[in-house]
């Protein structure tokens, strides 16, 4: 028996003997007349799923389309494959665009992408009412919803442009993405009619997903890139600041690499993805903004650098890598800072669009951070797959062989504090009350009374907190509120009060030393040497000695006992940059110290008498500015800063002032643009005064007082 002819076709145009899973119902249903919806992971091939049916049609297919880069590699492929097609979007000139629709009119394409925004445009409008249009394709429909993760309002038009047109088209809608609630909105919203829905499952079995919680993200990355070798691969950022800083820095380390974000030109943008997908460049640093419709089907490895905003967002930008079937990697590199920087970026979204919905999708995903559950069974079970294996044994977390530890004792202090503090606090005090913190706010609202202040101080409040993000993410205790959310405890949360219920997690969270502990593992004798030759070196730099190492360092290094340059980097406040610049004679140093004294270091045992060495508060004082210079080196913005050591950003900006003034490399666009150094500099100059305050008036509203220091400390120095 004869192939049918939506097979012949698949052989002649796409190269293909059969049909992926799902793709042959979906065409069956479409060649019939009736509307549909088909959810379908990245690579499973949606877009044949319209195109087949366009071929077979009398009209043309008018396919709906959010991004251009999307638009334009697809038609440049169906040409290439000998299909006539073409793309109306803002790219085009106006003699470009005459031409496609002469040539619409003429009956020369079988589909037309055109964007979104084009639907409510008289001259589109005119277009359509000329051509016979025999299917209208919507492809990421999840961008109706405002559920979905990535909302356009103007895909609101659809359903008004389809009834304009003589007759009804079949009408299909394609995603990857879109949990119960979106699906609901999606047939409702684009008006389908009766239509066949489809989901062909959300599962990439070929991918590895992991979730990292590292100290320092840039040396956890270069630790992985050092193994990917010339693997094509990309890095997400969230902000375009970090995707520069990044993209530099493998640059000036000898990686083949390349940027992609908003703030870049056009040509820019078209010339650095080609770069990337003809193999110029292995690895592509971007924000989201790249990365949608992108056929390269060899991408080994995705790396999130920062938690996305939701998990849409982060399985469809995850589902870039392994498109070929082979086995990829989905990294996830979280910190609580990436929390803060996501409320920014939806509190600086869209005015007038209600963000509750944002701020749920945000808690979704730190709650995925933080589960030891299978990390794919989290994702299908989020979107609403059923029958889903417990374990997958090819995520981070079925890989991982810690053995699981019963923490219901914290888990019953956590929730009894949560409960105690009435129900209307966050993380962030909570672990405050708990850590036993001495803080004004605590005292004021009398938590330093209860009986659950200070039950955990063993623990530093980082752990703590890590504690209560996964009873969240365990469903314990529900988030309430959207840009603030507060601590609420759930039913399950009273079966553990009553212990009923045990708690365990499968990982190590350890226990800070208290000052009880440290006795005796500061060697005064190691440390006075040390001391010594911090303070050659900086007078050798001519530098503060502290901004060599500080102390709370040195009395690291006198735990440690760091002899190779590794060892030196567990160090507390050693950073790459300064092991590099200064470590050496540290380590020169130790090597003979531990030999002349016979001290077996594995075994932390020494044959002198140690005492006790604790820095005294204004050597603390420098110990904090430097955690703040340390955070902002490693390519932290003053808001991720304070996010991460939760102070104010006014005070991590004092930090880093001082920092400069003791000549430590600052830059000015930390502070503000380059564009109004100059502005600030002769505002500076005309109010004399000596008031910050005058000088502040007579500028733009966003600069800040640290912006005008900045620019005060540099002068000085300048002249100096």
């Amino acid at each position: 028996m004869e192939n049918p002819k939506e097979y012949i076709l698949l052989k002649r145009y796409f190269g293909y003997d059969d049909f992926r899973n799902g793709q042959r119902e979906i065409i069956e249903h479409v060649l019939k007349g009736t509307d549909v919806l088909a959810i379908m992971p990245t690579g499973a091939g949606k877009s044949i799923c319209y195109q087949i049916p366009a071929l077979m049609f009398d009209g043309v297919t008018i396919v709906i389309s959010p991004l251009i880069s999307l638009m334009k590699d697809q038609v440049e492929t169906l040409c290439e494959a000998g299909i006539k097609a073409a793309y109306i979007n803002s790219s085009l000139n106006s003699d470009e665009y005459e031409k496609v629709v002469e040539n619409a009119k003429a009956g020369m394409y079988k589909l037309v992408y055109v964007a979104p925004e084009r639907l409510e445009t008289d001259s589109f409008l005119e277009l359509l009412k000329s051509i016979q249009i025999s299917m209208v394709a919507v492809d990421e429909s999840h961008c109706v919803s405002q559920w979905g993760h990535d909302f356009r309002p103007s895909y609101m038009h659809i359903p008004k442009m389809i009834q304009r047109l003589d007759s009804r088209p079949v009408v299909a809608a394609f995603t990857a993405t879109a949990t119960p609630e979106v699906k609901n909105d999606i047939v409702n919203l684009l008006k389908l009619d009766n239509p066949f829905c489809l989901t062909t499952g959300f599962d990439r079995e070929n991918l590895y997903f992991s979730v990292l919680k590292p100290e320092n993200k840039f040396d956890k990355l270069l630790e992985y890139l050092s193994n990917a070798k010339d693997k094509p691969g990309i890095v997400y950022a969230s902000t375009r600041k970090s995707v520069e800083s990044i993209c530099k820095r493998l640059q000036d380390m000898g990686y083949s690499a390349t940027r992609y974000h908003a703030g870049l030109c056009e040509s820019e943008r078209s010339k650095n993805q080609e770069d990337f997908l003809y193999d110029r460049v292995n690895i592509m640093v971007a924000t989201n903004a790249f990365g949608m419709g992108i056929d390269k089907p060899d991408i080994s490895y995705v790396i999130h650098y920062n938690m996305p905003k939701n998990l849409e967002s982060y399985y469809q930008e995850a589902g870039r890598a392994g498109r070929d079937g082979t086995r990829a990697e989905c990294l996830l590199f979280y910190s609580a800072s990436d929390i803060m920087t996501n409320k920014l970026l939806i509190e600086n979204g869209s005015e007038g669009k209600d963000k509750t919905g944002e701020y749920q999708k945000l808690n979704d995903i730190v709650a995925y951070c933080n589960t030891d559950r299978c990390l794919r069974s989290y994702i299908l079970d989020y979107f609403g797959e059923k029958d889903v294996k417990a374990h997958c044994e090819n995520c981070s977390n079925c890989s991982n062989h810690i053995e699981c530890t019963d923490i219901t004792i914290e888990a019953q202090k956590i929730l009894s504090c949560i409960k105690r503090m009435g129900e209307r606090f966050g993380n962030v005090v909570t672990a405050d009350v708990l850590h036993g913190s001495n803080t004004e706010k605590i005292r004021t609202m009398g938590f330093d009374k209860l009986t659950t202040y200070g039950i955990m101080r063993e623990y530093s409040k980082d752990a703590i907190k890590e504690f209560i993000s996964y009873l969240t993410a365990e469903g314990y205790v529900t988030l309430h509120g959207d840009q603030y959310p507060v601590l609420k405890l759930n039913k399950s949360a009273y079966m553990v009060l009553q212990g009923s219920v045990k708690v365990s997690i499968k990982r190590v969270i350890e226990r800070q030393k208290t000052s009880s502990d440290l006795k005796g593992t500061i060697d005064k004798g190691l440390f006075d040497i040390l001391k010594a030759i911090r303070r050659s070196v900086a007078y050798e730099h001519n530098v503060p000695p502290f901004v060599v190492f500080s102390d709370a360092a040195l009395n690291d290094m006198c735990r440690k006992y760091p002899t190779n340059n590794e060892e030196m980097l567990s160090v507390s406040g050693v950073g790459t940059f300064k092991m590099e610049k200064f470590g050496e004679q540290f380590i020169t140093a130790i090597r003979q110290y531990v030999k002349e004294h016979e001290i077996k270091i594995n075994h932390v045992e020494y044959t002198k008498s140690k005492t006790v060495y604790l820095p005294t508060r204004k050597e603390q004082k420098v110990d904090t500015r430097m955690a703040t210079y340390e955070l902002y080196k490693n390519g932290l913005t003053i808001n991720e800063i304070a996010a991460k050591r939760e102070l104010a950003t006014g005070t991590i900006e004092g930090h880093l002032l001082d920092c400069m003034a003791a000549g430590m490399e600052v830059d000015s666009e930390s502070f503000f643009p380059k564009e109004l150094e100059a502005r600030i500099v002769e505002a500076i100059k005309t109010n004399m005064d000596g008031k910050l305050k005058s000088v502040k008036d007579a500028l733009p509203e966003e600069v800040t007082y640290g912006a005008i220091r900045f620019a005060i400390i540099k002068n000085k120095l300048q002249k100096s």
